[in-house]
């Protein structure tokens, strides 16, 4: 396994089509909006990128327009409330990738093939961050290295290559099968082993051990950050030039996974009638009030059957709208999909007038 910094990637010959395996690398896309502080355990700003804070720690995580040259945008991670690192506490950012999208890495063969993670860092402090590939399927198998920020506040390019993986084929499905994480903080759950340099049975204080941002202590100062971007996973040891993709085809892509009816710069639970879907209602047997949007509104098919999140036009969660007055609401008792929702989707309701539509927004989330 190698690692290095490198001004400007080689390109090597490479077969046609998309290289980077990673969605949202350039982050581009952020349908939940552009800035959120959160101490949830895992949260999802940018879109694709979850983070990791199994400590509960609070962070401001956002889209930034401060970014290396050839990008638009990076995602920022800074301290709101300053910690001392604990034991559980692990903190980071990656992705999980499903198994179908994987096949071609031919894990778990003879003929497995290396692949190559590079990314554009950039932080106030200095040290080494750990870099994880964590496989899913293969009874947590992973392969860990060590990244170094050596200049404060200085885009930084960095490249990662592991080897291929002859043990523990992935899936061949639409579930989570292989993750790489980016760890900028770790306690001694995560860093009281040896770091693991190879493909190995999963040991978790062998997944950041020697992490020295500063010495481990990320949670110091209000002032502490982490951004990054230019994101890429591609089959090879030599990290080629970043794949640059429209914003369009990014957003397909990530719609995948989640999508809203609201317009793409509008965050969910905002009042605006922009993009609400407008629903005539009907009525059960007992009298149950059955409110129903077509899965054409779906833009993208979905991962898997996603969970919805309804709002009423004025952006009250779980409740719905009278057409003609955004205030006078209705409250949702049960959502319902069908499969992937390409058979519809049912809003149910205790009640409701017949004389008049509805309408409401929704968010639909199929995430990994």
């Amino acid at each position: 396994m190698t690692s290095n910094a490198r001004e400007l990637a080689q390109i090597p010959s490479t077969p046609s089509g998309r290289r980077n395996i990673v969605i949202n690398g350039a982050m581009q896309v952020a349908q939940r909006g552009t800035s959120e502080t959160s101490s949830a355990t895992s949260n999802y700003l940018v879109d694709r990128f979850r983070s990791t804070n199994s400590g509960g720690q609070s962070l401001t995580y956002s889209q930034e327009s401060d970014a290396p040259d050839g990008f638009a945008n990076s995602l920022k991670i800074k301290v709101e409330s300053t910690f001392t690192t604990g034991a559980t506490d692990l903190l980071g950012i990656g992705q999980l990738i499903e198994g179908q999208d994987l096949q071609h890495l031919k894990k778990g063969t003879s003929g497995a093939l290396a692949t190559t993670l590079s990314f554009h860092i950039k932080s106030n402090l200095t040290g080494n961050v750990a870099v994880e590939l964590l496989d899913r399927d293969s009874a947590f198998r992973h392969i860990v290295a060590l990244v170094n920020i050596s200049s404060a506040n200085t885009w930084e390019y960095k490249t990662v290559t592991f080897p291929g993986d002859t043990s523990g084929a992935l899936d061949d499905d639409n579930a989570a099968s292989l993750d790489f994480h980016i760890y900028f903080g770790a306690g001694s759950n995560a860093t009281s082993g040896t770091l693991a340099t190879s493909w190995a049975s999963y040991v978790a204080g062998n997944r950041a051990a020697g992490l020295s941002l500063n010495s481990n202590n990320f949670g110091s100062s209000t002032d502490n950050f982490i951004s990054i971007t230019g994101v890429q996973l591609e089959v090879g040891s030599v990290a080629t030039e970043f794949e640059h993709r429209s914003f369009g085809e990014e957003l397909a892509l990530c719609q995948r996974y989640f999508e809203k009816s609201y317009p793409i710069l509008t965050v969910p639970g905002t009042s605006t009638a922009n993009g609400c879907v407008v629903c005539d209602s009907g009525i059960s047997s007992t009298s149950t009030r059955y409110f129903i949007f077509s899965a054409n509104n779906f833009k993208v098919t979905k991962r898997a059957t996603p969970s919805l999140t309804i709002y009423s036009q004025n952006g009250t969660i779980n409740n719905i709208s009278k057409y003609n007055s955004s205030t006078t609401l209705l409250s949702v008792s049960s959502v319902s999909n069908e499969t992937d929702g390409s058979l519809g989707t049912f809003i149910t309701t205790a009640s409701g007038d017949t004389s008049e539509p509805y309408n409401f927004h929704w968010v639909a989330d199929a995430e990994l």
